[in-house]
């Protein structure tokens, strides 16, 4: 089977490249450059695809985006608790059309994404009502385009973290950082955004478990 997979070069969306390489299915990588902040993402997502060998294009997007505010050291209970300030109104709907489109364009049979819906840092465009209204928009706008796949959106993430390491992947070999900080000349994850906070949880669960 051909698939695309949507891939920032963070934990779940390099989990699911790797996931659909060990199952032996041919596998391409879309990134999407819309001026992020944290552009080291696709340094670690082509350095990904040279070690899997998977072809990967990058989709580059002018936008003025809206600023918005990082949350510091907040628990995952707080995380959950109501709307990330950190959330980019409707980017996860824009990411996906643009990588139902590309799919179409290779003639993909599958669009996998990393999006997760348990232990997230309140995004509304991770949820279920969310993916499931993108599905049936994209049944209309792209009739018999490729399926839309969330592998991991039912998994916690110290599950996450558990299937990225069986699949061979390290705590420091995706990236998820909000704010990046030069330490020592060189670039390192911040430890206290939401993200951030959220890897170390997963992968701390795993090593104590």
């Amino acid at each position: 089977m051909r698939l695309l997979v949507l891939h920032s070069g963070g934990m779940d969306s390099t989990t699911c490249l790797y996931k659909a390489k060990a199952e032996g299915h041919e596998v391409f990588s879309l990134g999407i450059d819309y001026g992020q902040r944290l552009a080291i993402e696709l340094l670690f997502a082509q350095r990904q695809c040279e070690a899997l060998d998977v072809p990967r294009e990058v989709v580059a997007v002018a936008w003025r985006k809206p600023e918005r505010s990082i949350p510091l050291d907040r628990s995952i209970k707080e995380m959950s608790a109501s709307i990330s300030p950190a959330f980019l109104p409707a980017r996860n709907a824009l990411l996906l059309s643009l990588a139902c489109a590309h799919a179409s364009g290779i003639g993909a049979d599958e669009v996998h994404t990393g999006l997760n819906c348990i232990e997230f840092s309140g995004y509304p465009d991770c949820t279920v009502e969310f993916l499931e209204s993108f599905k049936a928009m994209m049944a209309i706008a792209n009739p018999g385009g490729p399926r839309i796949v969330a592998p991991l959106h039912m998994l916690s993430k110290p599950e996450i973290a558990a299937l990225a390491r069986s699949l061979g992947l390290g705590e420091y070999d995706t990236w998820s950082c909000y704010r990046p900080q030069m330490v020592d000349g060189t670039v390192a994850p911040c430890h206290q955004c939401d993200a951030c906070r959220l890897h170390d949880h997963a992968w701390q669960s795993i090593e104590a478990a």
